[in-house]
């Protein structure tokens, strides 16, 4: 009898249409037909991007310096060539791209790093990676497909970008409102 159930198992399974073995789809976004809408926090993202050139060093991420609540176009720097301050978590490899860049927080709260790539983000605060306190998408059809949100204090900190798989990125700090 446990022979017949297992042969009877054993067909029913080969003739599933999903096979464990098999990787499941990943879910495709829809077709955009127009641009989406997007909060009022994240609004500097439909207006002109400052272009920006990543730092490759701390001390020169002045020169890196993203405004709050504007995008920028980042064009970033092969990995090799960028002193992280700290190891990202997942520092990428010899043909990805990241790089530094200053912002400023006016104030004490809870502030996102959006983008339009995949790459691993880390914000440093006095020679410390910040936790991160929330991660999402951005709205479907506006561009963005990553958001990490911090609760940050005020001053100037250092956004750390690794493991991009393009040249370029575009990036914005805003606060969240």
């Amino acid at each position: 009898m446990r022979r017949i159930l297992g042969v009877t198992l054993l067909a029913v399974l080969a003739s599933s249409p999903v096979r464990a073995a098999e990787p499941m789809a990943e879910h495709a976004p829809s077709a955009c037909t127009a641009p989406a809408s997007i909060p009022a926090d994240l609004s500097g993202w439909s207006a002109a991007h400052q272009p920006l050139k990543a730092a490759v060093k701390a001390s020169a991420a002045g020169t890196a310096l993203l405004r709050q609540g504007v995008a920028a176009d980042a064009t970033l720097a092969a990995t090799p060539r960028v002193e992280y301050v700290l190891e990202p978590g997942k520092p990428g490899g010899s043909v990805s791209y990241g790089g530094l860049f200053a912002f400023d927080v006016p104030q004490a709260g809870r502030y996102r790093v959006a983008q339009n790539g995949r790459s691993w983000v880390d914000v440093i605060v006095d020679g410390k990676a910040s936790t991160s306190v929330a991660h999402g998408h951005g709205p479907e059809c506006s561009g963005i497909t990553k958001m990490v949100e911090y609760d940050l204090p005020a001053g100037r900190h250092l956004l750390q970008i690794a493991a991009n798989g393009e040249q370029a990125l575009t990036v914005m700090v805003a606060p969240v409102k």
